[in-house]
């Protein structure tokens, strides 16, 4: 549940329990990558569908959520991202966010084109796709996959690493970043499949975050970007080393980086998504309390 405090300090807040399309830019891969009619962004979905409960952050048992899918036809490499429109923040904050990953199953090998990756990030201009093709960046944002099979199930990515950050690359809180190293089998257990439809039965793989409510938290501090999932610490990323916009706006992205799609007839539920909800900003905590204490001296000098 959200505090009061935390949402009325907000930078940004979006429950999505409207439909708040139009206030946020919506890009979509282009020139080889484009496959618009098939990454798409919806704004106000109704998550229950597809096995979900009503988000942590929710308030009076809501289950409405942004959700995002790519390449659900088509077969090309692609993907989209999407940032609030006129939203600039450029000093030290937290993100955070409700974030459920869903696949077509069954676990835990995954089903027709289920590997796809989710995430989150910071310091684009909110006008171009932020996604895995190596050109265009102008962020720095974190990605996981939605079923755990990958080789590189956890990423970082960059104007330094457009193509991601190498396994055992030191941004990375372990020397892998593959969801069967201990590090991340140790953070998230294995969860049933859920959703509707015959081919959602078994467990997801160990180490990845499927079909369970996770809070995404990025935050930035001084030249430092992290980026955790329930608390463990999955990246870093000097921002010192990097290139972003000047206007330094926040981004969702999703993306299919194989190439590969449902084949028609096997998703007829479109469970290959990423569903967001509650994404609040809020000033980084130390700003908060330096913010806090220039009140209190305030108010203690009009009391005299």
């Amino acid at each position: 549940m959200l505090g009061v405090a935390s949402v009325a300090s907000a930078v940004f807040f979006d429950d999505f329990d409207l439909d708040t399309s139009a206030n946020w830019a919506v890009n979509k891969s282009t020139g080889a990558n484009a496959n618009n009619a098939n990454n798409i962004a919806t704004f106000a979905y109704d998550y229950s569908v597809m096995g979900a409960s009503s988000a942590p952050g929710s308030t009076g048992g809501t289950t409405k959520g942004l959700k995002l899918e790519s390449n659900i036809a088509g077969g090309i490499l692609s993907g989209l991202s999407v940032s609030p429109l006129g939203l600039s923040v450029p000093n030290d904050f937290v993100m955070t966010a409700d974030v459920w990953l869903s696949f077509l199953g069954p676990g835990n090998l995954g089903g027709s084109g289920s590997t796809q990756l989710g995430g989150m990030g910071w310091g684009t201009a909110g006008n171009t796709a932020q996604w895995s093709v190596p050109n265009n960046k102008d962020s720095v944002f974190f990605n996981t996959t939605t079923d755990g099979n990958s080789s590189s199930d956890y990423r970082a990515y960059s104007s330094a690493a457009p193509t991601s950050y190498a396994s055992g690359n030191a941004v990375y809180g372990t020397t892998s970043n593959n969801n069967s190293n201990s590090y991340y089998t140790s953070a998230f257990a294995a969860t049933a499949v859920l959703g509707p439809g015959a081919s959602q039965t078994g467990l997801t793989n160990a180490g990845s975050t499927g079909f369970k409510w996770r809070q995404w938290r990025i935050e930035k501090a001084g030249n430092s970007l992290t980026w955790k999932i329930d608390g463990t610490l999955l990246a870093t990323v000097d921002l010192t080393t990097v290139t972003l916009s000047a206007t330094k706006n926040i981004l969702i992205n999703y993306f299919d980086s194989n190439a590969t799609s449902s084949t028609a007839g096997a998703d007829p539920n479109r469970l290959n998504a990423m569903i967001v909800d509650n994404i609040l900003v809020v000033p980084e905590p130390a700003t908060m309390t330096a913010l806090a204490l220039g009140v209190g001296a305030l108010l203690r000098r009009r009391r005299k």
